[in-house]
C-alpha cells in the first residue's frame, strides 16, 4: 500500500504521532489501535513516523467521551464517519438510562458504606440496613443453574 509522504514544510497543519499522543494523554499504542480499528487516520508518513490531521485531536476527545459513556469502540466507530459524525440517537437515550440505573445503584451502595462505617451496631451482620445492602448485591449475581 502507497503512503502519502508528509510535506515537512507545512508543519503546522499536522502533528506526528508522538505529539498527538502528548496532546492526547493516550498511549501511542493507544493511537496505532484505533487508527488500526478505523476510528482515527493518520494522513501519511515521514520514515517510520505517522503524521495526523490537526482536527484527530478533537475525534479522539469524541472518543473518550464515547467510552465514559458506555460506548463500545464498535458503536464509536459507528457513528464517525469520513464525511462528519453521524450521532445514534437512541442509542444514546439507551445508554442514558443504563447511566440512570447505575447512578441509582451506585448512590445506594455509598449510601451503604457510609452507614456501615458509622453504623453502631457491634456486628454488622445484626444490623438491618448493611442486610438490605447485601441482599441488593446478592441480587445482582447470576443464578445458578439446576442440574437436576
Amino acid at each position: 500500500m502507497l503512503q502519502p509522504k508528509v510535506n515537512l514544510r507545512s508543519r503546522d497543519k499536522f502533528m506526528d504521532i508522538g505529539q498527538v499522543s502528548k496532546v492526547s494523554k493516550l498511549p501511542v499504542s493507544t493511537l496505532r489501535f484505533y487508527e488500526e480499528k478505523g476510528l482515527i487516520q493518520s494522513i501519511g508518513r515521514n520514515g517510520l513516523r505517522r503524521y495526523f490531521a490537526q482536527d484527530v485531536v478533537d475525534t479522539l476527545s469524541l472518543i473518550s467521551l464515547g467510552r465514559n459513556a458506555g460506548l463500545s469502540l464498535d458503536e464509536i466507530g459507528e457513528m464517525l464517519l469520513p464525511q462528519g459524525l453521524l450521532v445514534d440517537r437512541n442509542l444514546l437515550l439507551a445508554k442514558a438510562d443504563e447511566l440512570d440505573k447505575k447512578i441509582i445503584e451506585m448512590t445506594a451502595m455509598r449510601d451503604g458504606l457510609r452507614h456501615a462505617s458509622a453504623c453502631k451496631a457491634t456486628v454488622h451482620m445484626e444490623c438491618p440496613k448493611f442486610l438490605r445492602l447485601l441482599n441488593i448485591i446478592s441480587k445482582k449475581w447470576p443464578k445458578p443453574k439446576n442440574k437436576l
